[in-house]
């Protein structure tokens, strides 16, 4: 999660294929979900592969409104879902 640039979002399956362990989205989400420091490892970025915003500790809403934020302040070229 700390590879996923300011602006831009990866799916849990996106996750597994990188760390070598296809298959393993679910894992991924797992593991996601008991980030305990989400303020540095920005587990926001992380959706669901149809784009659908998924689980947050903070709530859908707040997800939504980071993945705003950041696209709003991210480079002109860059689209927050893919």
């Amino acid at each position: 999660m700390l590879t996923i640039p300011y602006g831009e979002t990866r799916s849990y399956g996106e996750i597994a294929d990188q760390i070598g362990a296809p298959g393993a989205a679910r894992a991924v989400g797992l593991a996601n979900g008991h980030n305990p420091i989400a303020i540095i490892v920005p587990c926001h970025r992380v959706i669901g592969a149809s784009g659908k915003l998924t689980g947050y500790g903070g709530g859908i809403n707040r997800k939504r409104a980071l993945l705003e934020l950041e696209k709003s302040r991210a480079p002109a070229d860059l689209t927050l879902f893919d």
